[in-house]
């Protein structure tokens, strides 16, 4: 049964940071890209960042880029998600998601999803 968890979600002031992970388990992390998406009341889905089977390549949103990071760790099988400069826009709940993929990553087209995490940007 493959399964992702994720977890580091809270509330955070405008300007602070928040550290996101998702752990896999039931499956070969090293086959799989795995994508970190986010949804906001009212608003779409949307594709916040992803990493290659093998951590080589990376995507952000343009809303993202330049203040998130995402790495993976397969010996782990862990993803972390590092969030600095939140804004109040970023307030979502957060999800990751796997899908069976070699080379690259794109965000959309995911497979599996795990339950997701709270993230509330305020002051």
């Amino acid at each position: 049964q493959l399964q992702l968890v994720e977890s580091g979600g809270g509330l955070v002031q405008p300007g602070g940071s928040l550290r996101l992970s998702c752990a896999a388990s039931g499956f070969t992390s090293g086959y799989y890209a795995i994508g970190w998406f986010r949804q906001a009341p009212g608003k779409e889905r949307e594709g916040v960042s992803c990493i290659s089977s093998r951590g080589v390549s990376t995507n952000y949103a343009d809303s993202v880029k330049g203040r998130f990071t995402i790495s993976r760790d397969n010996a782990k099988n862990t993803v972390s998600l590092q969030m600095n400069s939140l804004k109040p826009e970023d307030s979502a709940i957060y999800y990751c998601a796997a899908v069976r993929r070699i080379r690259s990553c794109a965000l959309s087209n995911y497979d599996y999803w795990g339950q997701g995490t709270q993230v509330t940007v305020s002051s």
